[in-house]
């Protein structure tokens, strides 16, 4: 599959990650403070899960080009199989697995989103809750195979991200206990 060696496409397939993982904590986030019962008051809710669904189809859009973009080049050795089968690539195998395995949940996310109305509510919500496993994957993807992983501006998107999400998941926690 490696149809270029151009440097935009390596531009392309870090920047599509990054961003892909920016979207998807800002989603998680979304997420996690919709679970309160006013979680926005000057905004009607109908307007903010527009917004977290419209978020997951970005993060979505910006994980296949990131996908698309890496196939492509003929810098990395990653073939069609060991992109779609976690844990099979030469480069990083155990940091590109949990990648593939992340998009692979999160594909398996979208579809039972699609047919939230016909899925009973308690499967739907269950299931809803591997987002945290995506993430905490897409994390870890990120922390080990990413090429920018030790520069001091993608240690603090982590460690942010990090930070912010477990913050919130705490808050969580606590409300749904003083409930």
């Amino acid at each position: 599959m490696h149809l270029t060696s151009s440097p935009v496409d390596w531009y392309a397939a870090r920047a599509a990650g990054i961003t892909a993982y920016l979207l998807l904590s800002g989603v998680v986030l979304l997420g996690l403070t919709m679970a309160a019962k006013k979680p926005f008051a000057r905004w009607p809710r109908f307007t903010v899960e527009d917004v977290h669904r419209f978020g997951g189809l970005l993060v979505g859009s910006f994980v296949a080009i990131h996908v698309v973009t890496v196939a492509i080049d003929s810098w990395l050795p990653f073939s069609l199989q060991s992109i779609i089968v976690p844990f099979i690539s030469r480069y990083r195998p155990i940091w590109v697995g949990l990648g593939i395995a992340a998009a692979e949940l999160l594909v398996a996310l979208a579809v039972t989103n699609h047919y939230r109305r016909r899925l009973p509510y308690t499967f739907w919500r269950r299931a809803h809750y591997l987002n945290f496993a995506v993430w905490s994957a897409a994390t870890v993807h990120g922390l080990g195979s990413g090429t920018d992983r030790s520069a001091p501006w993608a240690l603090g998107v982590y460690s942010a991200a990090v930070a912010v999400v477990s913050a919130a998941i705490v808050w969580r926690a606590a409300r749904g206990r003083l409930r």
